[in-house]
C-alpha cells in the first residue's frame, strides 16, 4: 500500500466509468465509440466486476452480432485504489496504455486512472510549496530555525537519503535534463552535509551525463540537529551518488491481471 500522506491513485483516478456488458454485442459498442468525443474503449464488466476491456481495435473486422465477451481482451491490467500514483505512472508509461481500470479487494471497478490524470498529478505536485511544507516541518519537530535559499549545487558533495531509482524512470529524467526541464532538487544544509532530500532519479541520471552541478531549493539549519534522514543514509551506507542503485521495476504488489483474479 502507499505510505501515508503520498498521493494515491483514488486522489486523482474518475470514479464515474462508462462500462459495456459481456453480452453487448459489437455493433452496439462500436456505435457508443463512434457517438464518443471521449471514449475509444470501455471497461467489461458483469455488473461491477471488470471481466475485461474492449477497444475500437478489437471490433476491427469482427461481426456486428459477435458478442463482447468473444472478442475483449481479458488478461488486462487493473490497480487498486491505494497504489501510489507514481506507481501507477510506470505501470501506464511501461505498458503504453492510455488508461489503467481501479479495482477494489472483490475485482469490482472503482475508477479509472488515465494518462492524463497521471500528468495531471505530477503538475500539481511540482511547486515550490513542497519546499515550504519541508521546512516548516524541519522546525516544528526538531525547534530549530530553517532558511531558504537557491544555487547550484556539486553532486559530489550531496548525501543521498534513497538507496535505490528504477531504471525505467532515469530514462524519463534524462529526457528532462538535456533539455533543460527538470525540476529543481532539494537539498537540506546541516552545516556538516548536504543531504538530499528530493532529487534522486534526476541527480542519478545527471551524473551518468557528466553534469557536475545542479539547481536546488536548499534548506540551511545553523544548528546541530538530529535527522532522521541522516541516519538512513548513514544506516544504508549511502556516501555518495554512486551508492544509489538502479533497478528495474519489480511486479508492483498491488497491480494485478483481471485473469488473476477470476482464478481467485
Amino acid at each position: 500500500m502507499a505510505d501515508e500522506g503520498k498521493p494515491t491513485v483514488q486522489d486523482y483516478m474518475t470514479h464515474d466509468v462508462a462500462t459495456v456488458s459481456p453480452d453487448d454485442t459489437v455493433r452496439d459498442v462500436a456505435e457508443r465509440i463512434a457517438e464518443s468525443d471521449e471514449h475509444s474503449g470501455f471497461p467489461v464488466c458483469d455488473g461491477r466486476h471488470v471481466e475485461g476491456f474492449v477497444s475500437a481495435r478489437d471490433l476491427l473486422l469482427e461481426d456486428d452480432h459477435e458478442p463482447i465477451f468473444k472478442v475483449m481482451t481479458t488478461n488486462l491490467l487493473v490497480a487498486h485504489p491505494g497504489m501510489e500514483i507514481n506507481d501507477a505512472a510506470r505501470v501506464i508509461l511501461r505498458s503504453g496504455i492510455r488508461r489503467l481500470p481501479v479495482v477494489d479487494d472483490a475485482g469490482n471497478l472503482v475508477g479509472i486512472i488515465s494518462n492524463a490524470d497521471v500528468i495531471r498529478s505530477q503538475i500539481e505536485r511540482a511547486t515550490p510549496g513542497k519546499v515550504d511544507k519541508l521546512m516548516r516541518t524541519l522546525e516544528n519537530i526538531h525547534g530549530v530555525a530553517a532558511r531558504e535559499e537557491r544555487q547550484d549545487v556539486p553532486l559530489a558533495k550531496l548525501t543521498p537519503t534513497q538507496s535505490k531509482v528504477y531504471a525505467d524512470e532515469l530514462e524519463g529524467r534524462r529526457y528532462e535534463l538535456e533539455r533543460g526541464l527538470a525540476e529543481p532538487l532539494v537539498v537540506i544544509d546541516t552545516g556538516q552535509e548536504l543531504l538530499l532530500a528530493d532529487g534522486h532519479h534526476r541527480v542519478k541520471a545527471a551524473s551518468r551525463l557528466g553534469i557536475e552541478e545542479m539547481d536546488a531549493y536548499v534548506i540551511v539549519i545553523d544548528e546541530p540537529v538530529d535527522l532522521g534522514m541522516a541516519k538512513t543514509a548513514e544506516k544504508e551506507n549511502l556516501e555518495s551518488i554512486s551508492d544509489i542503485d538502479a533497478v528495474d521495476y519489480a511486479h508492483h504488489p498491488l497491480i494485478e491481471t483481471t485473469q488473476r483474479l477470476q482464478e481467485e
